[in-house]
C-alpha cells in the first residue's frame, strides 16, 4: 500500500500529532511506576493495546499480513511494542522525566540515520547541520528546564538502548505503513507480541506492586490507549508519506512540549532562558523538515539522477513502489 499522493505539509502534520501524544509518555511513566511495578508498566501497556488492536483488526476483517512481513513485524514489535516501553519504564523510576527527555532527544537524529540506512533517502548537508543544531538545542533547552546533565548511570544507558530500538522500529514501521497501512502496521505488531507481553505482564503483577491511586492508574491507561496505539496511527501515517528522515524530526519538538507540559501541569516555572532556548529547538526543527531530501535510483540504471524531493512528497520511485524490505 503506497502512500496516496499528499500535499508538501501532510508527513510533518500528521508526524506532529503523533508526538504531541508521545510527548507525554515519559511523565506519565514517572507517574506510573512510582506506585507500580515498571515492569507491569512496560508489559501492560503493551498488553492492554493488544487487545485493542485485536478488536479493531476483527471488527474490520483485516486481512493477515503476507508472513513474508512477519520477520519486520518483530523489528517493530521489538522497537516500539517491547523494547522502549520496558527500557523507559524501567529507567524512569529514577529518572526524572526531564533528565529523561535529554537522553531521549538523541531520537530524532536516530530515526534519521536508521531511514537512511534502511530507505534510499539521501538528506543534503542542510537537514543534517539543522538537525545536529536541533538535537544541541534539545540538551540546552532542558537543561536549562531543570533537567540536568546530571548523570544517571546505568538508567541513562537504558534509555539510549530504549532510543536504538526504538529508532529501528520507527523506520520499519514508516516503511511497512506503505504496505501494510499505518494501523494496521501498529495493530499487528501489538497482536504479535502478545504472548510475550502478556507473561511479561503476569511476572510484574507477581511483584506486588500492581495497586496504584487515580493517577496511576490514569497515566497507565494514557501510555496504553494513546502512547502505544492511537498516536502510532498518525505517527506511522506521517513517516509512510515522508520523507521519512525530514518528518523524523519533527520529534525535536518533543522535549519542548514535555517540559511544557510539566509547567502546564506540575506547576514547574520556566523562565526566559528556556522560552529562547525552545524557540531555537522549534527553528531547528522546521529547518530539518523543510530541508531537501534525495532519494536515490532503485534498479538497474543507475546512471539514472537522483530524485530530490520536499517534505510530504514521496519521490517517483516511492509513490508507485513501496520500499523493498
Amino acid at each position: 500500500m503506497a502512500p496516496a499522493a499528499a500535499g508538501p505539509l501532510a508527513g510533518p502534520l500528521l508526524g506532529l500529532v503523533g508526538v504531541v501524544v508521545f510527548s507525554f509518555t515519559l511523565p506519565f511513566t514517572r507517574v506510573a511506576v512510582r506506585t507500580l511495578d515498571p515492569l507491569f508498566v512496560g508489559a501492560g501497556r503493551a498488553v492492554v493495546a493488544g487487545a485493542l488492536a485485536a478488536a479493531v483488526l476483527a471488527a474490520t476483517r483485516t486481512r493477515r499480513p503476507p508472513l513474508r512481513l512477519v520477520p519486520r513485524l518483530l523489528l517493530v514489535v521489538a522497537g516500539v511494542v517491547a523494547g522502549f516501553p520496558l527500557l523507559t519504564s524501567a529507567a524512569m523510576r529514577d529518572v526524572p522525566a526531564a533528565h529523561g527527555t535529554v537522553v531521549v532527544g538523541v531520537l530524532p537524529a536516530a530515526t534519521a540515520v536508521a531511514a537512511v540506512l534502511r530507505t534510499r533517502e539521501r538528506p543534503g548537508r542542510g537537514f543534517w547541520v539543522a538537525s545536529a543544531a536541533g538535537l544541541v538545542a534539545v540538551v540546552v533547552f532542558v537543561a536549562l528546564g531543570g533537567g540536568g546533565l546530571g548523570g544517571a548511570g546505568a538508567r541513562d544507558l537504558l534509555l539510549l538502548v530504549a532510543v536504538a530500538l526504538a529508532a529501528l522500529g520507527y523506520a520499519e514501521g514508516g516503511l511497512l505503513a506503505r504496505e501494510l497501512g499505518a494501523w494496521q502496521t501498529i495493530c499487528w505488531a501489538l497482536v504479535l507480541a502478545l504472548p510475550l507481553t502478556a507473561v511479561l505482564t503476569a511476572v510484574g503483577a507477581a511483584g506486588g506492586r500492581t495497586s496504584a491511586g487515580l493517577g496511576g492508574w490514569l497515566s497507565f491507561g494514557y501510555l496504553a490507549v494513546f502512547s502505544m496505539f492511537l498516536g502510532f496511527f498518525a505517527w506511522y501515517r506521517g513517516l509512510a508519506i515522508g520523507p521519512m528522515t525530514s518528518v523524523s524530526q519533527v520529534q525535536l519538538v518533543q522535549s519542548v512540549l514535555t517540559i511544557a507540559w510539566s509547567a502546564l501541569f506540575l506547576g514547574e516555572r520556566v523562565g526566559a532562558p528556556v522560552l529562547a532556548a525552545a524557540a531555537v529547538v522549534l527553528v531547528c526543527a522546521a529547518a530539518a523538515v523543510r530541508a531537501r531530501v534525495h532519494v536515490a535510483p532503485s534498479g538497474p540504471r543507475r546512471a539514472r539522477p537522483a530524485v530530490s524531493v520536499a517534505p510530504g512528497r514521496v519521490g517517483a520511485t516511492d509513490r508507485d513502489t513501496p520500499e523493498a524490505p
